[in-house]
């Protein structure tokens, strides 16, 4: 039987999403905990990547396992899992699901502030200067749409293409927050953070709307701009 959990996690303290050799992982601490309970080597398949430090308000991974799971199961797991991991639902699929390959859209939020606030500078990045939110936006339309995104992946990453169709981008204030809230198909590794760290060297007169769409065109990541940092990044939703 395949099993679909929906999940949200804190990734300060862990090395992203996927298990890594050198480091612990949310993959991991959920594989251990979900082994605990029903007896079995459990290993779950997550609907993608987050890099190291980056967080999760809306995570889907599936499990197989032999037996069925107890009606308990959710309020089971989070009573094993540290208070950064937290199950909100799980639910029996077909087997043929896979909540990695049958996402359709993936929505991520990169979070800025402007003034010092202990609350949230674990979770937000501080920027020491204004931003021309207009421009951004201006240059976030020019691209909506698919093309090759080269230019903002992570080098050397074992990808067939760098192709995405980006369906929405836009920056807009909630509350005190400054936010970068962009939707596609995919998602290449480092994508958003290297956006969010071009987009914004036109928010600060930096370059123009012309030298970014060179930029995109170019593909080449050393044209773009330095990448964000990763507690600042959320994945906020994944639409099946």
């Amino acid at each position: 039987m395949r099993y679909l959990l929906e999940l949200s996690y804190d990734g300060t303290h862990y090395q992203g999403w996927q298990i890594q050799p050198n480091g612990l992982t949310v993959q991991e601490v959920l594989n251990n905990a979900i082994s605990v309970i029903t007896r079995q080597s459990i290993e779950t398949i997550g609907c993608g990547r987050t890099d190291t430090g980056v967080h999760a308000r809306q995570y889907f991974a599936h499990f197989d396992t032999e037996q069925e799971l107890p009606n308990n199961f959710v309020r089971s797991l989070n009573g094993i899992l540290p208070y950064d991991i937290a199950i909100h639902d799980c639910q029996l699929v077909s087997s043929e699901f896979n909540s990695r390959f049958d996402a359709i859209s993936r929505t991520y939020e990169y979070q800025i502030i402007f003034q010092k606030d202990p609350f949230l500078n674990k979770y937000a990045v501080r920027w020491h200067c204004d931003l021309n939110i207009e421009a951004m936006n201006q240059a976030c339309s020019a691209i909506i749409g698919t093309r090759d995104f080269a230019c903002f992946s992570k080098v050397n990453t074992d990808v067939k293409h760098f192709d995405c169709n980006l369906m929405a981008a836009r920056w807009y204030y909630r509350e005190n927050i400054l936010i970068f809230e962009v939707t596609a198909n995919r998602f290449l590794r480092n994508m958003v953070r290297a956006m969010v760290g071009t987009l914004t060297q036109i928010g600060e007169g930096k370059i123009n709307q012309d030298k970014f769409m060179e930029i995109v065109e170019s593909r080449d990541r050393r044209q773009a701009g330095t990448s964000v940092p990763a507690h600042g990044l959320y994945l906020v939703s994944v639409e099946y």
